[in-house]
């Protein structure tokens, strides 16, 4: 069975490897398709394609938005048209936002003695920075053991390098995508700690904005979880798809491809989802 991986973040934004680097580990486990779904931008896919024409891999354009519902809710878009103007405005927007939260928690780093400003930021990291690269300041300096101990203890929500973030609506977010060709999906219905009546809520709620599908395979879900993912989709007629959430060594137990291990999504996800779409 070819396998696929529809998830996938790069260094454009909060993982480690290139883009590049992605597909090419694809190519060498045997994946038949991936999708690059960097945090708020899709800045990453036109180097990836490129590279997957080299190697042979399909590459899917996609993205990933930060969005609230009565929480964090992340919404997922493949096949954007990633220069199309929809997505500047908004996604401009976003990175201001983001760029106004790093210029104050390199604020708060140099007030507890680290010796570090945004400018030196971006040198290292790149155009895009995130929590996870001020966690790899923190492990320097003798703040936190590890990434996951940098979260838990002080850049989580009610930790004392919490800053929150601005979010789009569900309803733009997914307006967003579909205005860019996109097929709007419902990213790791779990992440979100709802009962069955809470998730058929927001399911109903995103459709009716639009929602086209629902992430039913990812990391740490189980066999009965992903049936029960996949039914809800079957149900209201919604697209499946899967994937890893691969960020490269800020969260190493995930693999590309296999998630845990036991992960597992069929190219059919991949070919579904261009039926559908040569149907809306």
């Amino acid at each position: 069975m070819k396998k696929i991986d529809l998830h996938i973040h790069t260094t454009a934004s909060d993982g480690t490897c290139t883009p590049e680097e992605v597909v090419r580990e694809a190519a060498r486990l045997g994946l038949a398709a991936v999708a690059i779904t960097d945090h708020d931008t899709a800045e990453g896919y036109l180097r990836a394609a490129a590279e997957g024409e080299s190697c042979g891999l399909e590459v899917v354009p996609g993205i990933e938005i930060s969005t609230k519902f009565r929480s964090a809710v992340h919404i997922l878009g493949y096949y954007i048209d990633v220069a199309s103007p929809a997505l500047d405005e908004v996604l401009d927007w976003m990175h201001r936002d983001r760029e106004e939260r790093n210029v104050k928690l390199c604020a708060m780093l140099r007030a507890s003695g680290v010796d570090i400003d945004i400018e030196r930021m971006h040198a290292r990291f790149g155009d895009l920075v995130g929590r996870p690269h001020f966690a790899e300041i923190m492990i320097e300096n003798g703040m936190a053991r590890d990434i996951n101990d940098a979260f838990e203890r002080l850049l989580n929500k009610n930790m004392p390098f919490f800053i929150p973030r601005q979010f789009l609506s569900i309803e733009r977010s997914i307006e967003i995508i579909r205005e860019a060709g996109g097929t709007p999906v419902l990213a790791h219905p779990f992440q979100y700690r709802l009962d069955d009546a809470a998730l058929r809520e927001l399911i109903e709620h995103c459709m009716a904005s639009g929602l086209e599908g629902i992430e039913c395979r990812y990391t740490g879900y189980d066999a009965a979880q992903c049936a029960y993912l996949e039914a809800l989709a079957e149900e209201y007629g919604l697209v499946k798809t899967g994937g890893s959430d691969f960020h490269g060594a800020h969260k190493r137990e995930i693999r590309l491809g296999e998630g845990g291990g036991e992960l597992c999504v069929p190219y059919a996800f991949l070919e579904a989802l261009k039926e559908h779409r040569g149907k809306t």
